[in-house]
């Protein structure tokens, strides 16, 4: 199962997860980096300025539970 994991910026103490939203999605030509960070930013507050959050897409295995990260470079590229 795909999901998204949701950090904020703060300028003073640095990143903090937000949280997790699990890709429901069927249809990937809807997935888009813009429609990940307009979800997460529905589920988590419009308060957050939008320049400041990013997301890191994750995958999770169905059977054990278990988060697979990507590569740390592949991380600062998807910051938006």
């Amino acid at each position: 199962m795909v999901a998204y994991e949701f950090y904020w910026l703060d300028q003073i103490t640095g990143y903090h997860l937000i949280g997790l939203i699990p890709e429901r999605r069927k249809n990937p030509i809807r997935i888009t980096k813009k429609s990940v960070i307009n979800w997460g930013e529905r589920m988590f507050g419009k308060s957050l300025d939008i320049k400041d959050i990013f997301f890191i897409q994750l995958t999770i295995d169905e059977n054990s539970g278990r988060i697979f990260r990507p590569d740390p470079h592949f991380i600062t590229q998807q910051k938006i």
